[in-house]
């Protein structure tokens, strides 16, 4: 008699189900026209209807199946009951059918938190339903920087599973992918990766050799940041929304550093992509160089930063200016 998957990639196979679930949710919302806005912290700190739909459908959905797993989600929320309609029960049968890494084969739930954020990419996301829904720009032809798909792109749903601290499984929805394909297409994919396993759901591929394109923020640039990304000497500089979305960059070739020399990632922005990206062999760490710790009780900001890359790692560490290093002190 064949045993029973392992409890990570029950998790994981469940995990994906629910992402694409959230994924629908936020499309919905879009759809919908009525985003429910509200500011967290300030106008760049924003949470919609689909934040707080998501977040629910993902934090019950795993609780469901997963009690004893510690979940954490971005969305300070009430303590409520949560609609039936938003419960995911299902999960992806390919998922089950791969092997368990050894060193995770016989992990318990208890031993396990999960990092949810329910929309990456939140100001992308409210920007694009301006630009859809106001008649001005319904009138006029729309700038390429204004294009509501592009700033679509940036969306994602993030579910990353750590273990001791260290990510050690992500998966990541993107619930606009296709776009460009036009009217009648199926929208979303969805990522995902296990250390020791591998990652799946793209096509691995590197920017051309001697190439530096680096990939930063969008909307939360300073002195440190652009002082960063000038110092690294890039050939190409794309200022994108979402963590999510400049780690899908680096895998799929379209970007080969995601530097943000500044506080403001927090840990739910970063543990599902970490996973993937190292399951692929890439590095993601503070800019000083060092991991991030993703034990339940840790500090939610990333304070030193965020450097990610595919290859050559040390190489952009070595070039992060001292007095930037100096004003981000590492956790």
């Amino acid at each position: 008699m064949a045993s029973s998957p392992a409890v990570l990639m029950r998790l994981v196979a469940s995990a994906y189900a629910v992402a694409e679930k959230a994924g629908t949710i936020v499309r919905k919302v879009l759809q919908s026209g009525e985003l429910g806005i509200v500011e967290k912290t300030g106008a760049d700190d924003l949470q919609t209807l689909a934040d707080r739909l998501a977040q629910k459908s993902i934090c019950a959905s795993l609780s469901k199946s997963f009690p004893k797993v510690t979940i954490i989600g971005e969305e300070e929320l009430p303590d409520e009951s949560v609609e039936e309609d938003l419960i995911e029960d299902g999960h992806s049968s390919l998922i089950l059918q791969k092997s368990c890494p050894d060193q995770y084969a016989s992990l318990k739930e208890e031993e396990l938190v999960v990092w949810v954020d329910p929309l990456d990419g939140t100001k992308e996301y409210t920007e694009a339903a301006r630009v859809l829904y106001n008649p001005v720009y319904i009138q006029k032809p729309v700038q390429p920087h204004r294009d509501p798909n592009r700033l679509l792109d940036n969306v994602t749903v993030l579910i990353g599973i750590a273990y001791r601290g260290t990510a050690i499984a992500g998966v990541i929805n993107q619930p606009f992918y296709n776009y460009q394909i036009g009217a009648g297409a199926s929208l979303g994919r969805t990522l995902w990766g296990v250390l020791g396993l591998g990652a799946f759901g793209f096509q691995l591929q590197e920017v051309p050799d001697g190439k530096r394109i680096i990939t930063t923020t969008r909307s939360h640039s300073n002195k440190h940041v652009v002082d960063t990304v000038q110092a690294m000497e890039p050939h190409e500089v794309i200022r994108v929304g979402g963590a999510g979305n400049k780690i899908i960059q680096l895998v799929e070739g379209k970007a080969s550093a995601y530097v943000f020399a500044s506080p403001g990632c927090k840990k739910w922005d970063t543990c599902a992509p970490e996973a993937i990206l190292h399951a692929v062999g890439g590095k993601l760490t503070d800019i000083h160089g060092n991991a991030f710790r993703y034990d339940a009780n840790v500090k939610h900001m990333n304070s030193a930063g965020v450097l990610a890359t595919l290859r050559d790692h040390q190489y952009y560490i070595s070039r992060v200016p001292r007095a930037v290093l100096q004003a981000l002190p590492s956790d």
